[in-house]
């Protein structure tokens, strides 16, 4: 297991490698060199779905701990860059979050719930987006490759089950029940676990009982961020020289999102990425240079974006939180908020 995420890595490189070599590397390099600065402008765009993915998952903390939209702005940015580029199977970002929000106030419990809740959301959006672009999908295909959509659509209704799961999740108290199993293992040495564990369960249960939280997050704020995603993709797909239309975009990016999640062993989605753009690309009458070409703008993007959130995320270890670890001498300049916060920790 030590070694998987550089073997996958590997792997995936060797087969990006050998798709730009199938498809004429200098067919790839001239459409990436016409599009010029617009790949630049294409990456850009992807501020707008990152908006959205802040304010949902900061509705997800409750009003007396919910940090600034700033925040919880360069929190996403921080973890986008995380999961992106470093061999963490997608939930280094998630560890990290963790540890900030908490500097920033957070109990810890509620933010453990509320990043274990965004995740489910995220996937159960991301299947029904999925579904709704197979739709498409395969009223756009022709006869040749029906059956190959067809098979594509039984192993992502596989994927349906998981929505069931994570309805019930929340009731089985996952957290709770690990604790436990640790601490009989351990002979008792985790007890205070438990404790922690079970707040974190509580914790979950009263995110999900926010009906309303819950379904805009769903419908309005999960919606904003894919077609934020599509936005991007259709930007680069016209700088690119290509005449899709929006909807191909979302279908597209839809997809290629649910295939990202699925593929989250791989680093930087190496080689999925790339497969995924010629597979479904073709799929949508979309030639596969052009595919490729869009891959690569795609990791421009990730260049642009998620190299300085990496050099950002060492500032913010720093300096997240630091207001209130600096204590004030004169003692009625404590800050009354700190004061709460580090209550807060130590309850928790």
């Amino acid at each position: 297991m030590k070694y998987l995420g550089s073997l996958a890595a590997l792997l995936g490189l060797m087969i990006a490698a050998w798709l730009v070599w199938r498809d004429h590397p200098a067919t790839i390099l001239h459409l990436l060199e016409s599009a010029g600065a617009g790949l630049v402008l294409a990456a850009l765009v992807h501020i707008f779905p990152m908006l959205p993915n802040a304010w949902d998952w900061r509705t997800l903390i409750r009003a007396g701990q919910r940090p600034s939209f700033a925040t919880m702005l360069k929190l996403v940015w921080i973890r986008e860059s995380i999961n992106g580029l470093l061999p963490v199977a997608r939930i280094g970002g998630e560890i990290v979050s963790f540890r900030l929000l908490v500097r920033v106030g957070v109990r810890p419990a509620a933010a453990v719930a509320s990043l274990v809740v965004d995740m489910q959301l995220t996937l159960i959006s991301q299947v029904v987006f999925a579904l709704v672009a197979l739709g498409y999908v395969l009223d756009q295909t022709s006869s040749d490759t029906v059956r190959l959509t067809g098979r594509f659509a039984w192993g992502l209704s596989a994927l349906v089950p998981v929505l069931f799961l994570f309805a019930l999740v929340q009731h089985a108290r996952p957290f709770e029940r690990a604790a436990r199993t640790l601490n009989r293992i351990t002979s008792g040495k985790v007890y205070a676990l438990v404790g922690k564990s079970a707040r974190i369960d509580q914790s979950i249960k009263l995110i999900w009982r926010q009906t309303g939280v819950v379904l805009r997050y769903l419908f309005i704020w999960q919606t904003l961020q894919c077609l934020g995603f599509a936005l991007e993709i259709w930007v680069a797909l016209r700088v690119l020289g290509s005449d899709a239309t929006f909807a191909m975009a979302f279908a597209l990016e839809a997809l290629i999102q649910l295939l990202s999640s699925v593929a989250f062993l791989v680093p930087g989605n190496l080689g999925v990425q790339e497969g995924g753009f010629v597979l479904i690309g073709g799929m949508l009458g979309i030639d596969a240079p052009t595919c490729l070409a869009l891959a690569g703008a795609r990791r421009l993007r990730d260049l642009l974006f998620y190299v300085p959130g990496l050099i950002y995320w060492h500032v913010a270890e720093r300096s997240f939180g630091r207001q209130c670890s600096t204590v004030a001498k004169p003692a009625e300049r404590v800050n009354p908020a700190c004061a709460q916060e580090s209550s807060r920790g130590a309850r928790d």
